[in-house]
């Protein structure tokens, strides 16, 4: 029912519901579900963290694509916090709630969580979004939903922050490697600037010089390379920045949708 209200007046880049069914399953028990259009290209989950299923494996994403998909994502949060008749936080922002259709669009799905605000305070005055009725998931969830805040938008913003280091990095947050006070954030926050490259997912650094090799201009495929290293760099920062352990310190989706959009302008201006 809340995935329902939330979706019912809302208009973007969101997993459009065709249909919800009501009725009784074959043990007697209440059956609701709701019907989604299909996503060919499934989740970013699996795109990111792919898994050989005995016949084939998903091509990995080259960093056009993992770009596409970020601003994708920005986009939709930003017309959720900043567009709609009354903002609504999504609350459960992971890979597995983006799903990619044939084009390779990125679609944000899974509103069992979202909440309403308030457009003064910018808070959801929902008592079910205290701690105790919080369901995100681990490791995207805001450090100050465990102090008892109430859900806000800066709560998506760190989630955020938190999908698109993974995106350039291809480290889930929870990890085996980050334990004993190490996370996603501190241990890309250690490399940045300077060792950013040496973090960064093997595939992508690996897809990226395949396209510098087939430029067949020197001077082109040296600045295609300069040109790719400053835009990751750019969006490193914005996940760090995003992901900060205070609220007041992470950016506001608008901003961060207009920096997206500038790097992608930047990165695109190769072809012109």
């Amino acid at each position: 029912m809340d995935e329902c209200e939330a979706l019912r007046n809302i208009r973007h880049n969101l997993i459009k519901i065709l249909t919800s069914c009501s009725s009784i399953d074959f043990e007697g028990n209440d059956f609701k579900a709701l019907v989604f259009e299909f996503m060919p290209n499934g989740s970013l989950e699996k795109w990111l963290h792919p898994k050989v299923d005995g016949q084939h494996q998903l091509r990995s994403l080259n960093f056009s694509k993992r770009l596409n998909i970020a601003i994708d994502i920005a986009s939709a949060l930003e017309y959720l916090h900043h567009h709609c008749h009354i903002p609504i936080t999504h609350c459960d922002l992971k890979p597995s709630s983006i799903l990619l259709d044939e084009d390779m669009t990125a679609h944000l799905g899974n509103f069992g969580l979202a909440r309403f605000l308030s457009r003064i305070t910018g808070n959801s005055s929902d008592d079910r979004s205290s701690t105790i009725g919080l369901k995100g998931t681990i490791g995207y969830i805001a450090p100050e939903y465990g102090t008892g805040a109430h859900i806000s938008m800066a709560g998506d913003v760190y989630s955020y922050g938190i999908l698109l280091l993974e995106i350039v990095t291809g480290k889930s947050p929870t990890g085996d490697r980050f334990k004993d006070g190490l996370s996603l954030r501190k241990f890309v926050e250690l490399a940045f600037p300077e060792q950013v490259m040496d973090i960064m997912n093997p595939s992508l650094l690996h897809l990226e010089d395949e396209e510098v090799r087939a430029t067949n201009i020197i001077g082109n495929a040296r600045d295609k390379k300069r040109r790719f290293q400053e835009s990751l760099v750019s969006l490193v920062r914005i996940g760090i920045v995003c992901s900060a352990e205070l609220p007041s310190d992470r950016m506001e989706m608008g901003d961060v949708a207009k920096e997206m959009n500038v790097i992608r302008e930047i990165y695109w201006c190769w072809d012109l």
